[in-house]
């Protein structure tokens, strides 16, 4: 079995840098793909090369998967698809049903990558690139539809006026999930709706049709003397961990090896990292921490993700954002996810620079990497603040409600900036002093 990449060097605001390098999860996607099918294929899957765009994979050989490095999926996306691969016996191509609500509300929005089609019964369709050729390539090339399965959670229970149509917000939790990583929103979804929130779905799944299952939390919980969600059946904890005895850590929720939790800290249904600091009095639901992170006292994260490396001071707001690697944001920072006024669909920019309705109500920002955000900011939803801004609290620099760029920098203007250096260009520009995209701080 070969295995053939399609490279995508789009850069993705805000973050300056091709999605394949993102960090997804704990994970950079790149990573993520060939760790899942490792784990489906074993040691019989090896590269067969890569290509800059679709129309290469005619030198696609032998038994092969050809796939985007943009693309991520989970295991049991990739597991359904090539189950259905292999009956077919014939060269077939990902696609999912334009009706699926899932794939509707968090695929489609501000995606360019996917194809409209219709299936053999007129069905609308949208095809990716993801292939499974079983004998070379060929023109004749059958689309597999992989259903999400999807059912609805919700989470937030709010005024109808917040929501136009409903009292609750709800997200479609699938068991199979695909997306293209072409905006922040999509990283936002992957690492948040796609993982967190499926995985706590694909639990309540088990629980209605599994006794064993049943069984299984039950007996973990009497044997524990723990709440059924807080107990090692929905909580998985590394080693060399130092957690609390009063912090509260409700399941299903993933925590890495050597992190240290304070006392009074919530965690519910979050995926934390290696070697995280998370001190007294932090709150955080459905969120992801990325490695060696640090969140001092009373830090709230919200359906947020959180890539490796960085701060989020004292008594910082976080709702649905996204969080680039080795950036500061200081204390007291609230990013808001709600229009006031217009109660309508957040915009955000699609990979062309135009901006585009998200399909979400709710919806917070975006900082790239290599940030640091001062103290007492208010940000607006739907923005961005680019890689290696430096933002300086003052009377004129309070409010955050337009995207903000490089050239807008603050340690442009402040005496002493130039010591911030640039380690994430713009696709034509350098980085400051050929100086590696890493910073040792």
């Amino acid at each position: 079995m070969y295995r053939y990449v399609i490279e995508d060097e789009q850069h993705v605001l805000p973050f300056n840098e091709p999605a394949s390098l993102l960090t997804i999860g704990l994970k950079p996607l790149k990573l993520h793909q060939e760790d899942m099918l490792l784990d489906y294929f074993g040691d019989e899957v090896q590269l067969g090369g890569t290509f800059s765009s679709p129309e290469e994979i005619v030198a696609v050989q032998g038994e092969s998967i050809v796939y985007r490095d943009n693309l991520w999926f989970d295991l049991e996306f990739f597991r359904y698809f090539m189950e259905r691969a292999r009956k077919e016996k014939r060269a077939v191509r990902a696609a999912f049903s334009a009706a699926d609500n899932a794939y509707h509300n968090y695929t489609l929005p501000l995606s360019t990558d996917f194809v409209e089609a219709f299936d053999a019964e007129g069905n609308a369709i949208y095809m990716m690139d993801l292939y499974y050729f079983p004998d070379g390539y060929t023109t004749d090339i059958a689309p597999v539809v992989v259903p999400s399965d999807s059912h609805e959670i919700g989470f937030y229970s709010v005024p109808d006026f917040m929501t136009m149509k409903q009292g609750n917000l709800t997200h479609y939790t699938p068991m199979r999930s695909v997306v293209s990583i072409e905006t922040w929103v999509h990283v936002y979804f992957a690492s948040i709706i796609f993982t967190n929130f499926a995985r706590a779905g694909r639990l309540d799944r088990q629980i209605e049709t599994s006794v064993f299952k049943n069984l299984e939390l039950l007996w973990k919980a009497v044997l524990e003397q723990k709440q059924i969600l807080r107990s090692s059946a929905t909580v998985k904890i590394g080693t060399g961990c130092s957690i609390d005895p009063s912090a509260i850590i409700t399941g299903p929720a993933k925590i890495g090896n050597n992190v240290s939790i304070g006392a009074g800290c919530v965690i519910d249904n979050c995926t934390i990292g290696d070697n995280v600091t998370i001190d007294a009095g932090c709150v955080m639901m459905m969120s992801t921490v990325g490695n060696n992170c640090f969140l001092p006292f009373r830090a709230s994260l919200y359906l947020t993700h959180v890539m490796e490396n960085t701060i989020i001071a004292q008594n910082t707001c976080l709702q649905m954002c996204v969080i680039g690697r080795n950036s500061f944001v200081g204390a007291g920072n609230t990013f808001t996810d709600f229009n006031l006024i217009a109660q309508k669909p957040i915009r955000a920019v699609d990979q062309t620079g135009d901006l585009r309705e998200a399909g979400q109500i709710v919806l917070g920002s975006a900082i790239g990497h290599n940030c640091r955000v001062g103290s007492g900011m208010v940000v607006m939803p739907g923005r961005m603040i680019e890689s290696d801004v430096v933002l300086v609290a003052s009377p004129t620099r309070r409010v955050i409600s337009r995207t903000i760029t490089f050239d807008e920098s603050d340690h442009h203007f402040v005496r002493g900036g130039d010591v911030h250096h640039r380690f994430y260009p713009r696709p034509g520009e350098t980085e400051d002093d050929d100086m590696a995209l890493v910073e040792d701080w």
